[in-house]
């Protein structure tokens, strides 16, 4: 085991962002979250985060790229912090110093803070030669947020609960699907999202209890890695409704669904909703012709054909599902 004081090099980690494919909202608990059903997937798109051992003082973080905020709430330093508590006090567990480079959109339903998160767990205990068990880990993961436990998961996985229960998927045979994500620069607060959908009206489900049978039937095929890139593409229309959320987001935010429907029509193509948004995303057999469909977007919204809301740019990008090449194995019952 390494002395923490004597290591040289900074342990880094990969945090990569998550696309829900199916996200069903099956009521809400008693301690004021909801039971969710949701398919969700990594994708290649991910923060790089550093961190290395400080010789006295405390944590500290340095963000490169986008702004999240003052450092003292940003979920690095409390992953850091809740990792050294359940640790205990008579393990060597000195100051960290972290450095994120944010490359996935803050706030965007793409999970990236809750990725960081993860990350910094698994970071802090490496630097650290500390360990947890998966169960301690998965606590404290929940703890820090409700996707935070799916990072944890290594590859796609069927989140339930609150996002605390976990099945591991294998995910897509053969070729890597590819994504195009666009996330226009608009706020989409998720609590203003739950308390749209509890209100009711336009903000509830088109067809409630559909996503969830879509949820765990492409759950089920996931399962058993029996689904190829062009099955995921043939099933993205019924994917891209399957989101209790969206209607909610768009209540919330109402020119996220005109804009949605222009990238549709633009693209020829299914479109869906990340977790409560604004992401919009759509699926391809190939992460080339994703990034063909982002290339048809920027100039569509360069020449004007297509107008994002906000008041700049949308980020864009093509990348990559990941898929899980081992037998799924759970991680909590």
């Amino acid at each position: 085991m390494i002395d923490p004081a004597r290591r040289l090099t900074p342990v880094v980690r990969l945090a990569p962002a998550k696309v829900n494919l199916t996200l069903a909202v099956l009521g809400r608990r008693a301690d004021g979250f909801h039971n969710l059903h949701s398919v969700m997937v990594p994708v290649t798109l991910a923060d790089r985060l550093s961190v290395a051992v400080l010789p006295g003082g405390e944590d500290t973080l340095h963000v490169e790229g986008a702004d999240t905020g003052p450092s003292e709430r940003n979920l690095v330093l409390r992953a850091i912090a809740a990792t050294r508590a359940a640790v205990g006090r008579g393990a060597a567990t000195p100051p960290l110093a972290a450095r994120l480079e944010k490359r996935i959109p803050v706030a965007a339903g793409l999970g990236g803070g809750s990725s960081d998160a993860a990350a910094a767990m698994d970071a802090a205990l490496e630097a650290w030669g500390a360990d947890l068990d998966d169960a301690r880990r998965l606590g404290l993961a929940a703890a820090l947020g409700s996707d935070v436990p799916f990072f944890l998961s290594g590859g796609p996985a069927l989140a339930e609960g609150r996002g605390e229960r976990l099945t591991p998927l294998r995910g897509i045979r053969g070729e890597a699907p590819g994504v195009l994500l666009v996330t226009p620069a608009v706020p989409v607060p998720t609590p203003a999202v739950f308390a749209a959908l509890a209100g009711g009206g336009p903000a509830a489900p088109a067809a409630p209890g559909a996503t969830r049978i879509s949820s765990v039937h492409l759950a089920g095929e996931l399962l058993g890695g029996a689904l190829r890139a062009s099955d995921l593409v043939a099933r993205a229309g019924i994917l891209a409704t399957a989101n209790d959320l969206a209607n909610a987001a768009y209540t919330v935010v109402p020119a996220l669904l005109p804009f949605r429907r222009a990238l549709m029509r633009l693209t020829g193509g299914a479109v869906g909703l990340s977790g409560s948004g604004p992401t919009l995303w759509a699926i391809y057999p190939s992460e080339a012709a994703a990034s063909e469909a982002a290339a048809l977007v920027s100039n569509a919204l360069a020449d004007g054909r297509l107008v994002a809301p906000g008041a700049s740019p949308p980020f864009i990008a093509a990348m990559s599902i990941v898929s899980r090449p081992e037998a799924p194995s759970p991680v909590a019952e």
